[in-house]
């Protein structure tokens, strides 16, 4: 018997669920309007749903209930609304209906347009629940970006995000995926972005939250998602914010010292800037989604093994992006306001951005490219490789470009903006990723010589890319 179509209505979703009985539940909404429950009461019917809809918009008064908080629109705020909402329901309602009722609390705390600034609108957005009646609950936060224009274009987006949620709460959380893919139904990629999604509870005790994290990228509802090296999902807005940033980019399959000698040249002549030095710097590994592809569709076994092995050799965060061109990367970073930039590569990486041909797409060419890549306060730190011709040693200073970019390669130079890693251990460079992956599908030991300890351990106990 064929199934049921799902319902992508958010008229029909939020009908459904008022009907439904044993759904019950409260929604606390702050920053933006009661967007959300709108759309329970405008249906009808919205007894069998709400047992209280709060907005506790002034900053006095969410104070008075859920206590101060540094930030408001912030995930730390999110999940004390979430649990007063959901301790409150359990103690007021479990004792008369709790037998036959699924208790919620629905929170969100937003950053809308509004009339005087242009600050980033934004909201964090999550439900706790009960699967089935006196159930432990159970918990999907997110993390919602609204691209619309107008205010009332961004509550309708939000209160739409909002109704999906709850339904996927309800009707889909033995499907996590599906109900991940639900999140925008009855909206387009132009009107919001979900760059943050995390599960928990037994419901979802099967769910590894980082592939979840890659699903957005994949899905194209969101241009990057960013974890830590343990493994938790994170927001990058939370962790970059006015932060200085140090980026490298690789498909580390698998890491090699000179990845690791890379880093280490990079973050120390990084943090010698004034602007990096007055406070922490993040240090970011990114992994471009084309790097996770095999025979076109996403190796998300060969994604895992990447993190856990880059999580024994570094405590970086690791960003898996959209970002194929270099100058998107920054504009993505450069959101966040950071004090400095950096981005590290090697020599021959460079080479290919003073590359005319990647760059066709663009009106204005590698002219445009590099422009974008290299405004505001970016730093380009690059580290030696041989000639892959005659095996000399590329830097900064002597790659090959065209003879119409030498001018514009040597303003860089001068501007400080490409930075020569001199201490880089030249005994590194004849080791490349491929080969060594080539030596360990072929049994060849020399590949333990090109890695770092922790990563020869993680290959060797996890049987990591094609290892026996």
């Amino acid at each position: 018997m064929n199934n049921p179509p799902r319902i992508t209505d958010t008229r029909l979703k939020a009908l459904e669920l008022n009907f439904a009985g044993d759904r019950y539940g409260t929604f606390a909404e702050i920053g933006a309007g009661q967007e959300v429950v709108r759309w329970f009461f405008s249906v009808g019917a919205a007894s069998g749903t709400v047992a209280k809809s709060i907005s506790a918009y002034d900053m006095q008064v969410s104070d008075a209930i859920y206590g101060t908080s540094d930030r408001y629109v912030s995930r730390s705020r999110l999940e004390t609304m979430l649990e007063h909402e959901y301790d409150l329901n359990i103690e007021r309602l479990g004792p008369l209906r709790g037998r036959d009722t699924a208790f919620f609390a629905f929170a969100d705390t937003v950053a809308a347009r509004s009339y005087r600034g242009s600050s980033e609108c934004h909201a964090w957005m999550g439900i706790r629940f009960q699967a089935h009646p006196q159930d432990q609950p159970n918990q999907v936060i997110v993390h919602v970006r609204m691209k619309d224009l107008e205010n009332l274009q961004q509550q309708e987006a939000l209160g739409i995000v909002g109704v999906n949620l709850v339904y996927g709460a309800a009707f889909l959380s033995r499907q996590p995926e599906l109900l991940l893919e639900s999140l925008v139904d009855g909206l387009s990629p132009d009107r919001v972005e979900i760059d943050m999604v995390e599960f928990s509870g037994v419901e979802f005790r099967s769910v590894d939250n980082r592939v979840m994290s890659l699903r957005l990228v994949q899905l194209g509802f969101s241009d990057a998602a960013m974890f830590s090296s343990t493994g938790q999902v994170l927001q990058a807005s939370e962790v970059l914010y006015k932060t200085p940033v140090l980026v490298q980019r690789g498909n580390f399959r698998p890491a090699t010292k000179v990845h690791l000698d890379l880093q280490k040249c990079a973050w120390e002549q990084f943090n010698q800037s004034p602007d990096a030095g007055r406070r922490g710097t993040a240090s970011v590994l990114e992994i471009t989604m084309s790097n996770l592809l095999t025979d076109g569709t996403v190796n998300l076994t060969d994604f895992l093994n990447r993190v856990d092995m880059l999580s024994n050799v570094t405590d970086s965060f690791v960003l898996i992006s959209n970002f194929s061109e270099h100058y998107r990367l920054v504009n993505f970073l450069m959101r966040f306001a950071p004090p400095k930039v950096g981005l590290a590569l090697g020599a021959l990486t460079l080479t290919e951005i003073f590359n005319p041909k990647y760059y066709e797409q663009l009106q204005g060419g590698v002219l445009e490219a590099i422009g974008r890549l290299c405004k505001n306060n970016l730093s380009l730190y690059v580290y030696p490789a041989f000639h892959p011709e005659d095996n000399t040693v590329l830097t900064a200073a002597n790659i090959p470009v065209g003879p119409e970019l030498k001018s514009l390669h040597q303003y860089l130079l001068d501007r400080g903006t490409l930075i020569s890693l001199d201490e880089a251990d030249l005994s590194f460079l004849s080791i490349c990723s491929a080969d060594v992956l080539e030596m360990i599908r072929a049994r060849n030991s020399d590949w333990e010589d090109c890695v770092p300890e922790g990563v020869t351990e993680a290959i060797k106990s996890r049987h990591l890319f094609g290892y026996r």
